[in-house]
């Protein structure tokens, strides 16, 4: 087997213990269970990380709390607070390769998408929200109160910190994920307990170490890795949490939620997508050929908003499935670590059976395979794959895959191609591809997603509020509109 090199501290910190960050303790589980850590690229276990029960839950979420109603965190300035984010951001930016390289091992993803995607989007993001810190405001108003005519009154609203924030995030994307749910807390001035997806807690652990260092006071940040029907229900039920922000799919998102609403908890979900690519009549067939293909096959296709729908115009379609196959077929796949990687394996084995279980399950519905269809190892990979001659209502069509399976259908007008594309419970995300610019600011407002990318497809910005229409979630990630989801609105009356 080929053996690649890693950075001193990527080797460093793997052969180290992994145990829960509570306060600033390190302390292992108390039921003492463990998780294995596998890298998808073999199927070998390289690692282990405690496994955090109720128990070590309610420890994190007590240390939490006290650390927000009572601690120097509780009392700093917000300039502070953007401070803390500056170098928190430099720390990541300073650990970058070692981050990536972990993401890599942990996901399967490759090093290079790591380090351009993952670990700059999440540097960027959170000197972004660092800006925030000092600029939540609230307004005076004139209020008249008519039922006390001869008083005068000083009215205004400002905005607090929501609390003790309880972060569930997926395995996609797990580092830059915690920092979208990261970067909006901190800067608001709440407390983390951060839950990581069981098959990729590493960089979570990590990140807990790099904020300590920053010089977050112990309990901002605490991360419990553990399993979801035990640690993440159990901070989805809790009582002292004060808000909840969940990423991943929508039937666990919708548990997260019902476990919400018996505390009034409140609750952020950014749940799963079935994202339509639609290419007009007038679009370049190359660069939508290219797009398409990026749309769907960037990170194995374990994206929420990944284009997993192509719509062409009739006149385009049989070319552009064409050149789309021929973009799959000539992708590398392999191991994340190597540099001549385009594409890693699925994140785990049952990853890799789910997606191929879809591809075999759209055969027997009826779809014809144009390239692709397989898995093989060692470890949990999948061929890029196209399907045509599918069904709008197959299960191919209509339920999240999240591998790099694209559907392919054509279309004849605009009419029928806004009623394929909002044909579903989902609504995260879509792209058109065209030169006609008239054309798509008509057709925009007809797409029912919370992003649409107009000849480019899940391109992420800080300043750009990401979530979904329908299923696909409640709230925002980035922009200024995640700040409302990290504070209460108080309004103040006073009789003067």
């Amino acid at each position: 087997m080929t053996e690649f090199s890693l950075h001193p501290d990527t080797k460093t910190f793997i052969d180290r213990q992994h145990a829960l960050l509570i306060g600033d303790s390190r302390p292992m589980s108390q039921t003492g269970r463990t998780i294995d850590v596998v890298n998808p690229a073999t199927g070998e276990k390289f690692s282990e990380v405690a496994c955090g029960s109720a128990d070590d839950i309610n420890l994190a979420v007590a240390t939490a709390r006290q650390t927000f109603e009572n601690s120097a965190w509780s009392r700093m300035k917000p300039v502070e607070r953007e401070r803390l984010l500056w170098r928190f951001a430099d720390l990541i930016e300073a650990n970058a390769q070692s981050l990536a390289e972990l993401e890599c091992l942990d996901n399967g993803k490759t090093v290079a998408v790591a380090g351009a995607v993952d670990i700059q989007l999440a540097i960027n993001f959170l000197r972004y929200m660092a800006g925030w810190a000092t600029k939540i405001e609230g307004s005076t108003v004139e209020a008249s109160v008519p039922f006390i005519p001869d008083a005068q009154f000083h009215g205004y609203t400002r905005r607090e910190p929501v609390g003790v924030v309880g972060a569930i995030v997926a395995w996609n994307f797990p580092l830059l994920l915690a920092c979208w749910k990261l970067a909006p807390a901190l800067a608001t001035g709440c407390t983390v307990v951060l839950k990581p997806a069981e098959d990729t807690p590493l960089t979570a652990l990590r990140l807990g170490e790099l904020a300590l260092e920053a010089g977050y006071p112990p309990g901002v940040l605490n991360v419990v890795p553990g399993l979801g029907h035990d640690a993440g229900a159990a901070l989805s039920s809790h009582p002292d949490v004060d808000k909840l922000t969940f990423t991943g799919s929508t039937g666990v998102g919708k548990l997260i939620g019902k476990a919400a609403m018996e505390h009034m908890t409140r609750v952020t979900l950014e749940l799963g997508g079935k994202s339509p690519t639609i290419v007009l009549e007038d679009a370049d067939p190359q660069v939508a050929a290219q797009g398409a293909a990026n749309a769907i096959f960037f990170n194995q296709g374990q994206v929420c908003c990944a284009g997993s729908r192509l719509y062409v115009h009739r006149k385009l379609f049989d070319n552009l499935v064409a050149d789309i196959s021929g973009i799959a077929e000539g992708i590398k796949i392999g191991n994340g670590l190597d540099p001549l990687t385009e594409m890693g394996p699925m994140v785990s084995s049952a990853q890799q059976k789910r997606v191929h279980g879809y591809i075999e399950q759209g055969r027997s519905e009826g779809a014809q395979v144009a390239t692709g269809g397989d898995a093989f190892g060692p470890g949990f990979f999948m061929k890029p794959t196209v399907l045509v001659d599918v069904n709008q209502q197959s299960s191919v069509v209509r339920e999240e895959i999240f591998g790099p399976v694209l559907v392919a259908m054509p279309f004849d007008n605009i009419d029928e191609v806004v009623r394929m594309a909002n044909d579903s419970p989902y609504g995260l995300g879509a792209s058109i591809w065209s030169n006609n610019l008239s054309e798509v600011h008509r057709l925009i407002p007809r797409i029912k997603s919370g992003s649409v990318w107009v000849n480019c497809h899940t391109a992420l910005d800080p300043t750009l509020p990401f979530g979904g229409f329908k299923q696909s979630g409640l709230g925002r990630e980035m922009g200024s509109a995640c700040i409302e989801h990290y504070t209460e609105l108080k309004s103040v009356l006073m009789n003067v």
